[in-house]
């Protein structure tokens, strides 16, 4: 699943496109401020930015340049109401890849968005196993593996964040019914779907390290 982190500090604006971008399959997280977003996009590998300019605590800006200084190159839009040139080119400068300026129909968004990972289906493999984000087909060893409402999210977690931990907070939002004894069993069974070797960091949550 492609993960995307949208920062709007406007609320009707964020939840609609919260709302149309979670309707369409994608995994978003929204947030309302810029350190939010810095301390999201720290913990957690995104595929997709998608950030306003004018907001409170970190703008868009400052933000975007400082995690380009820590090597952090998810592609980025901006989406601002400054639409003089003097902010586009600054926002192409701190590097964004695409700018869109308000007020814009959510729809574009959307457009845009799907272009940019329609050119490419970034497949993803790790052991044996090959994941496809934009049509979440799992190959294993080239054959088709079905996975159920749990496993999918969890091996698409799993696999775009190879070599971080992950916390049992960040699984739990994944289950139906979290526990301690679900997410055991649940990682347990991917274990044996997949083959990978999956560590248990005590007292934090699991991790896959890199090959």
């Amino acid at each position: 699943m492609i993960n995307i982190l949208l920062l709007e500090d406007d609320l009707v604006l964020g939840e609609t496109i919260h709302e149309m971008l979670s309707e369409r399959g994608y995994q978003c997280s929204w947030v309302l401020n810029g350190q939010a977003a810095a301390e999201a996009a720290y913990d957690v590998r995104y595929d997709l930015y998608i950030f306003d300019i004018n907001v409170p605590e970190l703008n868009g800006f400052d933000l975007v340049q400082s995690l380009r200084y820590a090597e952090d190159n998810t592609p980025t839009i901006f989406i601002s109401a400054m639409s003089d040139i003097a902010a586009i080119t600054k926002g192409f400068s701190v590097g964004a890849d695409d700018y869109l300026k308000k007020p814009f129909y959510p729809q574009e968004l959307l457009l845009r968005i799907e272009a940019r990972f329609s050119r490419k289906a970034q497949l993803i493999t790790h052991g044996d196993i090959t994941y496809n984000p934009i049509t979440k087909e799992i190959l294993r060893q080239g054959h088709v593996l079905s996975l159920g409402e749990v496993q999918l999210p969890l091996l698409a977690l799993f696999i775009t964040n190879i070599g971080r931990t992950l916390t049992k907070e960040s699984l739990f939002e994944l289950m139906e019914h979290p526990s301690d004894s679900a997410l055991r069993f649940a990682i347990n069974k991917l274990k044996h779907t997949t083959g990978w070797s999956i560590d248990n960091v005590r007292g934090i949550g699991y991790r896959i390290e890199k090959s």
